[in-house]
């Protein structure tokens, strides 16, 4: 069961870590890039990165981190490692706060852009752009990058805690 509950939980720490960078890269880069453009550019260039990240590996990372991290607090819920469970359930709150923000907030937005069309055949793009509401996706974005880079770090200290567990034992 030890064996079980160190591979969750490192499984959990990465994954969750690899999220908080997907969301971070957006936000000091992607959406920064995006917001320099016109609006044309700026709607193809959403799009495409859009349709390229549903992809298996990404959606597996996306909601395994979710899972693993409720896992990694389950495992741990008997035994000598309580304050393991503490940490890894505050990580899968945190995280799922990020997940329900994708879901109610960015998930809407992006298919409302992708049901525009292609850019070369919208009339009117300004509105399109406009409709896509980017400030209000990329304040969002941010509270996302905030809570999953705070879902790892406390994933991080359960890692640590859970060694000096195994140590003590």
């Amino acid at each position: 069961m030890d064996g079980l509950r160190t591979v969750v939980l490192i499984a959990a720490t990465v994954a969750t870590g690899l999220m908080a960078g997907v969301f971070g890269i957006y936000a000091v880069a992607i959406m920064p890039g995006l917001r320099t453009t016109d609006d044309r550019t700026f709607i193809g260039a959403y799009q495409a990165i859009d349709r390229a990240i549903i992809n298996p590996l990404f959606l597996a990372t996306f909601l395994g981190a979710l899972v693993l991290s409720v896992a990694a607090a389950l495992l741990n819920l008997g035994g000598n490692s309580r304050s393991v469970l503490l940490w890894a359930a505050a990580a899968a709150v945190l995280y799922l706060v990020a997940v329900v923000i994708t879901f109610t907030v960015h998930l809407p937005l992006n298919d409302a852009l992708k049901a525009a069309g292609a850019p070369a055949d919208l009339a009117d793009p300004v509105a399109v752009r406009e409709a896509f509401a980017e400030a209000r996706w990329a304040a969002w974005n941010i509270v996302r990058t905030v809570t999953s880079t705070a879902a790892f770090a406390c994933l991080g200290w359960a890692l640590v805690l859970w060694g000096r567990t195994q140590a003590a034992s």
